[in-house]
């Protein structure tokens, strides 16, 4: 049996000519002050699209959401990873998360959960070992459900804001 996501939405690696509804949805799923740039966007997506899993509604053929990181052998989690998408190592064994964008209008469906499930079985089937991301307090227990361990403050500061660390191995 499918489930009701699956019926709704197709998952897959972003496209090129997706890039400007990336940073249109970005715009919109983060305040301005932790939302990454435009060229911060379209740099990621060029370097590492195979990094991105967006999820697309079946009957619009619109991006509702997407998860997106940069892969590297590091494993501790560093505001630089948002800015600079020439730390992307493809073969890295971590993948540190820079974002999950889900528009407003397809929340509360478990589309995110979705994305971070399908996300993290496709990274360990490529031999990942460890994913990471950043979140503030109010997200912990979402991640928490999603299997992320929390690891305490993180040294991010990205936007001004204290975050927790939180990773998940593989």
């Amino acid at each position: 049996m499918i489930d009701h996501i699956s019926q709704k939405f197709t998952f897959r690696a972003i496209r090129p000519e997706e890039a400007d509804r990336a940073v249109e949805i970005e715009q919109i799923c983060f305040p301005p002050h932790e939302a990454c740039s435009e060229k911060q966007m379209k740099d990621r997506i060029q370097a590492a699209p195979e990094l991105f899993l967006v999820a697309v509604d079946r009957k619009t053929g619109e991006l509702a959401g997407f998860l997106n990181g940069l892969s590297t052998d590091e494993e501790a989690f560093r505001d630089e990873f948002f800015t600079d998408a020439s730390l992307y190592e493809p073969d890295g064994k971590t993948v540190m998360l820079l974002g999950l964008d889900v528009l407003p209008e397809y929340r509360g469906q478990g589309l995110a959960r979705e994305l971070m499930a399908r996300y993290l079985r496709r990274e360990r089937e490529h031999g990942r070992k460890l994913v990471k991301l950043t979140c503030l307090d109010d997200k912990v227990a979402m991640y928490e459900k999603m299997g992320f361990v929390d690891e305490g403050l993180s040294g991010s500061v990205w936007g001004g804001e204290q975050w927790h660390e939180m990773s998940v191995a593989l």
